[in-house]
């Protein structure tokens, strides 16, 4: 009877040690939601508020790691805020109150991007 208990608290430790090892990283948790609300998103224009770096100091920086950025969907505002330090070639020649298109999911509005590997809704002047 012991050695029964003892094989079923290995092969669950096991699986639960595969379990955790499969799981995604937080970065690859970010980089399919980017990469699904640029595919099936909405667009709607909105305006970029601010630039800023991680310490929340104002970024003058040609590829900030914050973009801060507004939009407005059925009479109600969204400030949304997302990190784009990972995609800084697509930021260069970014400009406070420039317009933007923003991809939102509709069921969830809030849930949205201007930037994602492989869309961008930046209008650069380079």
């Amino acid at each position: 009877m012991g050695g029964v208990v003892a094989g079923v608290a290995v092969v669950g430790v096991a699986g639960w040690l595969y379990a955790r090892s499969r799981r995604l990283s937080e970065e690859e948790v970010e980089r399919r939601r980017r990469e699904r609300l640029a595919a099936m998103g909405r667009i709607t224009d909105g305006f970029l508020v601010d630039a800023r770096s991680f310490d929340g100091e104002e970024s003058v920086s040609a590829t900030p790691e914050v973009l801060f950025y507004s939009y407005r969907l059925a009479g109600v505002t969204y400030n949304c805020a997302q990190d784009v330090s990972r995609l800084g070639d697509k930021v260069l020649g970014w400009k406070l109150d420039q317009p933007v298109q923003v991809r939102y999911d509709p069921r969830n509005p809030g849930n949205s991007v201007v930037l994602a590997e492989s869309w961008s809704g930046l209008w650069l002047s380079r």
